[in-house]
């Protein structure tokens, strides 16, 4: 049975609504959980591009990457966990990891499937939730995975139209 049903979070999927690249976020991470993260993109298979200042570059160990000064080139990392789908990591700082995703590539069951089996995937690894919110929003999730539940859950009304 699936976390989310389509007919459920369709409002949260909406581009209009949500803006093109919603937030993606974990609390309280670490520079181990950005390693973590980093892991299980390799163990799992995913394909990934890592750039810094546009040019692609092997993917480095976390602690390489973080922390971050202010005035550092930017740092992407490119995540495909299935054909068609790409989510954006951005480190910049070890206390915060941040992600998008572009909702026009997760439309109907199968997308909801994907988004959620991903944040699952990161959410078990790191014991930790993981929220999304609008655009923009940051702070205000409209759903997230609970670890306790072992689930990606509802965290907000989908016909309420903002925080």
């Amino acid at each position: 049975m699936p976390d989310l049903l389509w007919s459920e979070v369709e409002n949260f999927f909406d581009p209009n609504r949500m803006g093109r690249l919603p937030d993606l976020w974990v609390p309280d991470a670490s520079v181990e959980d950005w390693q973590a993260v980093f892991d299980l993109i390799r163990s799992n298979g995913w394909a990934w591009e890592y750039e810094v200042d546009g040019t692609t570059r092997p993917l480095p160990a976390a602690a390489e990457v973080l922390p971050r000064p202010a005035e550092a080139e930017p740092v992407l990392l490119r995540v495909r966990p299935v054909p068609g789908v790409q989510v954006n990591f951005w480190p910049m700082s070890a206390t915060e990891l941040d992600f998008d995703v572009d909702l026009r590539e997760l439309q109907g069951q199968a997308g909801v499937d994907t988004l959620c089996d991903f944040m699952r995937a990161i959410g078990r690894r790191l014991g930790k939730p993981v929220f999304m919110c609008a655009e923009g929003q940051y702070g205000y999730p409209h759903l997230g995975f609970d670890p306790a539940a072992d689930r990606v859950v509802l965290l907000a009304d989908p016909e309420d139209s903002g925080p």
